[in-house]
């Protein structure tokens, strides 16, 4: 995690109740030109506290943190007076579990066996749109 985000930088925070998978995903995430990783949590009550007190521009939600759920991280996302694009990340990829994340505000819903990529893509994608528009995510 970098201790000083850069204003321009696109402010990644990352929700996953694996630490391994968190490391993973913040390498992958920081190494995208003009992002940075500004906080992580593994379960939906630190989440919810960071994501108040950090600046992140995008929140990257796991659905299962243990004996919390990333639903409840989207609910709170709702509730900041801020915006915080939403990015769910997660194995339970069923079109209702999709259905009911989207209902709650999520921006994008990727499976993490067979959309990463595409995660990755819509990150940078939003790093390329703060570049030219530095308003685009606030």
């Amino acid at each position: 995690m970098n201790d000083i985000p850069s204003p321009a930088a696109l402010k990644v925070f990352l929700v996953d109740d694996s630490p391994l998978v968190r490391e993973r995903l913040a390498a992958l995430i920081a190494a995208i030109s003009g992002v940075e990783i500004v906080g992580e949590a593994g379960d939906s009550d630190m989440a919810v506290s960071g994501l108040a007190t950090c600046d992140a521009d995008v929140a990257v939600v796991d659905l299962q943190l243990g004996e919390t759920s990333g639903m409840d991280v989207l609910a709170a996302l709702t509730r900041l007076d801020r915006r915080v694009v939403s990015i769910v990340l997660t194995n339970h990829s069923t079109k209702s579990v999709r259905d009911a994340c989207l209902g709650l505000g999520a921006d994008y819903f990727f499976d993490k066996t067979g959309e990463f990529h595409l995660a990755l893509d819509a990150i940078e994608q939003l790093a390329l749109s703060r570049a030219s528009s530095p308003s685009i995510s606030r």
